[in-house]
């Protein structure tokens, strides 16, 4: 069997390469943070690439799904190519195959079995024999032999027939749920909790030479955490004389800063320097939509002697297809001083999928640079990289999966500078009760992308500085508010933050700034996912928090949603047509919206956009005031906990909406109305006390003494200096919850090891002083320097492992900044 194994290419992009200089003030301060994922390109939950990896030559580049977008870098010095990014596609030979792939057959049990069960010595001759996969036949397809219990134990015997000496051999494994997989003894997988299919690990060198020609052995356990199980597994071996970049830079440092990433390599006798700028103002939402991001490159002589340098980019069609497989064409023109390399699917259907695991279809992708010193052009991915070697860049058609390469000639230099630029063109984004909307930057319609990219080409110097200010300036207040190890978690949330959203514009003309549930069901615009994530927009446009919940004002306001309480979202992404998701949480979304509307008056010392919401806002206090003091069974927005009832994180919710209409209309002159309510909060939080004590901290439900949970949602209270909750509470859960953290952070209650990271910051900035609030700090910091999980930074995490529980790359690491807006509304 062959297969590829290949990087998926995203989305309807636009992808632009020219060169210039670069900023000419540095940062002050470097982010010391080893990042659990590094973000690349940052430009909405479609266009975003990362690497997983410490070092940026170390693997493909990928969407915060984890699908390969393809994106390699090569610097040519006097003849010799040092890869500096990605990896290359390579095909595949099965040596042992799956259960996709073939039939095989292991030795399992269900019992712990005895030490050594994963050597070759050992003797399972009281093992049961199954088929391939294990599993749960009634949900896994795949599986063969029922496995419904907790654990499994499964032993493959396997006959290598040549030496593989010298040769890249990769295990292949699909699992539900965590994992530890031995090849002749040597464990080469500890997957903690996850649950995947057909992941791909290449093996070290010292357990390939374990590998002889014979019997050796594949030994597996999986422990099924809940629901369903699978275990299955093979190895696959890479065909070879396929690379020709086998060479790699040598990685000096890596580092983020808000909006940029930065890495320096030495690549023989010179050093390169590459940043990777996206330009996120949300002062300037042209500019934060425009998009088009920046990889900028400076070459150094490190011998202080000039040398031939050339520098190579290549990308692949997956950029613009959701699965592999999707036919694409591809094309190249030129137009101004640029020429443009264009990929897109053959099928364009426009806004055709919704989902979370999904990636864009429509649209087409780009890659352009300066037309001086420039070779270019697309087609098969091999021979590209082949004529690049050989100076002459060209290569052969292909039927559908085109890859794009761009060479810039940098000439016999010291030193040279430049620039790439990486974009999209969504042609159409979102699609809104039944009407299909442009992006922002584009939603008259009567821009192109490549204008954009003018745009972006003629601002590069201006905005390279501008964004080295920022960064400085929002690291240095980001130090003052809670330390430097605060700093470079949020750092790292910034962009991750921002381009977890799309923003468009409603027919109405309001702003919709949609968030995506990043591998957490993919819901567009919920209204629990914008709670957590609102610091960061309050923080620095009150008018992209206003884009957070205008959607669900309209979905109640125009009688499209007619209960008595807030939606849960409005749709699947990219499709806002109406609430997808199986559960309401009406204590949960009523509060999350009123607290979240009074937070807007605070920032802009009005209540203005209240009182364009006001019957609406009534409705929903009212229902808080009959239902918000004693919850009854429902989820809240840690929905993954399940359903519960008498829920005292909750209520404090309810209890601070109730405050905020009262707040509300004070703004508004009408003291009648906001006495009466802040006297119902105030009421309503004495009996909280009362039900909530439990001796030296409080309960998680009113109803289980003994119990704890974080209290984070009284944060509101501090911050809007409400004082509706008595400080005996905040002083008595600080000591105690100090008192409850483990090596990574503080649970989120007394249930569970895994935390919220997100309320671990809302819960630290109740501490009365720096010192303590950087002891809930650290822990988060050392889980995400320490994270075996290398993905886009989880909110979802455990507290005595290393390990993702689940999420990543959402938009609720907003909420890290909220000790900085404390700052602002403490101004």
């Amino acid at each position: 069997m062959k297969r590829q194994l290949m990087t998926l290419f995203f989305g309807a992009t636009t992808f632009f390469i020219s060169s210039y200089g670069n900023a000419k003030i540095a940062h002050d301060t470097k982010n010391e943070l080893r990042a659990p994922a590094y973000s690349l390109v940052t430009i909405d939950p479609y266009t975003s690439g990362w690497s997983f990896n410490d070092h940026l030559y170390d693997g493909t580049i990928k969407h915060w799904t984890g699908k390969d977008f393809p994106l390699i870098g090569v610097i040519k010095v006097d003849g010799q190519s040092y890869r500096f990014m990605g990896e290359e596609n390579v095909e595949l030979l099965t040596l042992v195959n799956t259960s996709e792939q073939g039939s095989w057959s292991g030795k399992y049990t269900t019992n712990q079995p005895a030490k050594g069960w994963q050597k070759m010595s050992f003797n399972n001759a009281v093992w049961k024999e199954g088929k391939a996969a294990f599993g749960t036949m009634e949900n896994e397809s795949t599986a063969k032999t029922q496995w419904g219990s907790k654990y499994i134990w499964v032993r493959r015997t396997i006959d290598i027939k040549n030496s593989l000496k010298g040769r890249k051999v990769y295990l292949e494994y699909s699992h539900d749920d965590d994992v530890i997989i031995y090849i002749n003894g040597i464990k080469v997988v500890d997957t903690g909790n996850a649950c995947k299919k057909h992941e791909l690990t290449r093996l070290p060198d010292n357990v390939v030479a374990t590998l002889k020609p014979g019997k050796n052995l594949i030994a597996a356990y999986c422990y099924n955490r809940v629901g369903n199980g699978l275990l299955d597994f093979g190895l696959a071996l890479e065909k070879e004389n396929q690379r020709s970049f086998n060479t790699t830079a040598k990685q000096l440092s890596a580092e983020v800063q808000p909006m940029q990433t930065i890495y320096k390599f030495a690549c023989g006798p010179v050093n390169l320097d590459l940043t990777f700028t996206a330009p996120l103002f949300m002062d300037n939402l042209d500019l934060m939509t425009r998009p088009v991001n920046y990889i900028s490159y400076t070459v150094s002589s490190n011998d202080k002697k000039n040398h031939n340098v050339e520098l190579y980019l290549e990308a692949g069609p997956q950029w613009a297809i959701d699965q592999a497989g999707q036919a694409s064409t591809s094309e190249s023109f030129e137009k101004g001083n640029l020429v443009y390399l264009k990929s897109g699917s053959n099928t364009q259907k426009v806004l055709d999928k919704k989902g979370d695991d999904v990636r864009i279809d429509w649209g087409y992708f780009y890659m352009a640079a300066d037309k001086g010193n420039t070779q270019y052009a697309t087609g098969n991915s091999t021979e590209l990289r082949k004529s690049f070697g050989k100076s002459k860049l060209a290569a052969s058609k292909t039927n559908g999966t085109d890859h794009l390469a761009i060479v810039r000639q940098l000439g016999n230099v010291q030193n040279a500078a430049g620039h790439f630029l990486i974009g999209y063109d969504d042609i159409y984004s979102i699609q809104y009760f039944g009407k299909n909307l442009r992006p922002y930057w584009n939603r008259n319609g009567n821009k192109t992308i490549t204008s954009q990219f003018e745009e972006a080409e003629q601002e590069y110097n201006a905005l390279m500085d501008k964004c080295v200010a920022f960064d400085n300036k929002m690291m240095k207040e980001a130090t003052e508010a809670g330390g430097k190890k605060y700093a470079e978690l949020c750092a790292l949330a910034y962009r991750q933050a921002i381009c977890a959203h799309k923003l468009v514009e409603a027919p109405n003309k309001d702003l919709l700034f949609f968030s995506k549930e990043n591998f957490s069901n993919g819901s567009i615009g919920t209204v629990d996912v914008t709670y957590p994530s609102a610091p960061l927009f309050l923080l620095y446009n009150p008018e992209l928090a206003k884009g957070l919940l205008n959607h669900i004002f309209y979905y109640s306001e125009s009688g499209k949603w007619n209960k008595p309480f807030a939606a849960h979202d409005v749709g699947t992404y990219p499709l806002a047509n109406g609430q997808t998701y199986g559960g309401d949480m009406p204590v949960e979304e009523c509060g999350n919206m009123l607290i979240l509307t009074a937070a807007i008056a605070a920032v802009e010392g009005n209540a203005e956009y209240a009182k364009k919401h006001w019957d609406v806002l009534t409705i929903w206090t009212d229902y808080l005031l009959k239902n918000g003091l004693d919850p009854e069974n429902q989820l809240c927005t840690d929905d993954f906990a399940g359903h519960f009832a008498h829920n005292a994180n909750l209520s404090i919710k309810a209890i601070l909406g109730i405050a905020s209409y009262g707040y509300l209309a004070n703004l508004q002159g009408d003291k009648a109305t906001a006495d009466k309510y802040m006297d119902a909060a105030k009421k309503m939080a004495t009996e909280w006390n009362k039900m909530a004590h439990d001796g030296d901290h409080y309960k998680l439900t009113f109803d289980k003494s003994g119990t704890w949970s974080q209290k984070y949602n009284i944060v509101w209270d501090k911050l809007m200096k409400w004082n509706i909750f008595p400080k005996e509470i905040v002083q008595t859960e600080i000591p105690y919850y100090l008192r409850k953290q483990n090596k990574y952070g503080l649970p989120l209650d007394n249930r569970e090891t895994y935390t919220k990271t997100d309320w671990i910051m809302w819960t630290a900035t109740l501490a009365p002083d720096r010192a303590t609030f950087e002891k809930f700090i650290d822990p988060i910091h050392l889980f995400m320097n320490e994270t075996t999980t290398r993905v886009p930074m989880s909110d979802w995490i455990f507290t005595d492992t290393p390990n993702q529980k689940g999420f990543q790359a959402r938009s609720v690491v907003g909420g890290y900044f909220i000790k900085m807006l404390e700052n602002k509304l403490n101004k």
